[in-house]
């Protein structure tokens, strides 16, 4: 079974380093040795929360995400991925932070449970549905080609006032990142209606084993979402 678990990344201090351990590997099979995400400086950051993919067998991290909400102190992953291309985006970020900002980034999942939606779907899914217990309003991300469709049905939509109409060249010069927002993460009116009950459902029982269905099949995951912030 996989354990889909949420938790403050300075309250777990181990499995902040096994999921940056995954995701450095995955990114080094994909030739990609430089990406603002992948650093460490969030283990210390309160602000910090990991959503990690674990084997209840034993524990080891297959995939995984962060939200990082901003209080000004760390710029987001974002900022530092594109300011290169629109500096912009440091004073757009900046306008949201009395009301709650946050990102979606760093997320990965590993070849043994690629194919089952984990790394896109799920990890997605998870991420928007912890959102209310962060006290934030709105949550970026930066899409590669293939989650922006998943990205868009959690809700998300292309933050066209970034880069060429949210586009931008990154982590290569051969690969294209798409910076998306969801606006507001109480309003799910722009998520897909099957998505946006599966976020709600997620809220209303952040602790349960729900038989999902994936490209694979079914399987069965933990969620262990609440974190008694």
């Amino acid at each position: 079974m996989i354990r889909l678990r949420a938790f403050r990344a300075i309250n777990d201090n181990e499995s902040c380093h096994k999921f940056v351990d995954g995701h450095m590997r995955v990114l080094k099979n994909f030739g990609i040795t430089m990406i603002t995400s992948a650093n460490i400086d969030w283990f210390e950051d309160p602000n910090t929360y990991v959503i990690v993919a674990e084997s209840t067998d034993d524990g080891r991290v297959l995939g995984g995400a962060r939200v990082q909400v901003t209080d000004g102190t760390y710029p987001l992953p974002i900022e530092k991925a594109v300011n290169e291309l629109d500096d912009s985006i440091h004073e757009v970020v900046k306008e949201a932070i009395p009301s709650g900002v946050a990102e979606l980034c760093g997320l990965w999942n590993s070849r043994e449970i690629a194919g089952m939606g984990i790394g896109s779907v799920f990890l997605t899914r998870t991420a928007v549905a912890i959102a209310p217990q962060l006290n934030i309003k709105s949550i970026y991300a930066l899409c590669a080609a293939y989650t922006v469709q998943m990205a868009q049905k959690a809700g998300f939509r292309i933050a066209t006032f970034l880069g060429n109409n949210g586009t931008f060249y990154y982590p290569k010069d051969d690969l294209i990142a798409t910076a998306m927002i969801l606006h507001d993460i109480h309003d799910l009116s722009t998520a897909s209606p099957d998505e946006r009950s599966e976020i709600e459902w997620l809220r209303a029982s952040p602790n349960q084993v729900k038989t999902e269905d994936g490209r694979r099949g079914k399987f069965d995951i933990f969620y262990e979402l609440s974190m008694n912030l």
